[in-house]
């Protein structure tokens, strides 16, 4: 399986951006899948969580009311609304298929296939 992630770049403090992430194969509506970030010198970390039919959401409290995933089955694609972007949303941001569920969804163990990452940077 493989994951390609679009749609970063350089946008200012209280901007928006829209990421995407699609996937290869034919399965992609039975995969859960999830959005990470990783900031320079910091651990990845969580971001949101989307459930495999789009019902049922989850995001990383430093992100909630900003930030809305969703998911088109049809276009194999994930993607992550960000607005009111401030410079501590500046990462790479990754999008990955959970296959373990015997771990949380926030946490990256759980996740077993992810793509290569797309930089988000949000300036003032």
């Amino acid at each position: 399986v493989q994951l390609q992630a679009s749609g970063g770049g350089l946008v200012q403090t209280g901007g928006s951006l829209r990421v995407s992430c699609r996937t290869s194969g034919q399965y992609f509506s039975t995969y859960d899948m999830g959005w990470f970030r990783q900031a320079p010198g910091k651990e990845r970390e969580f971001v949101a969580y989307i459930n495999r039919g789009g019902t049922n959401t989850t995001y990383a409290d430093s992100v909630k009311g900003r930030f809305t995933i969703s998911r088109d089955n049809a276009r194999n694609t994930v993607y992550l609304q960000m607005n009111s972007l401030n410079s501590e949303d500046t990462a790479v941001y990754y999008c990955a298929i959970r296959r373990i569920y015997s771990t949380p969804y926030y946490q990256s163990r759980s996740y077993h296939y992810w793509g290569q990452g797309t930089l988000v940077t949000v300036s003032s």
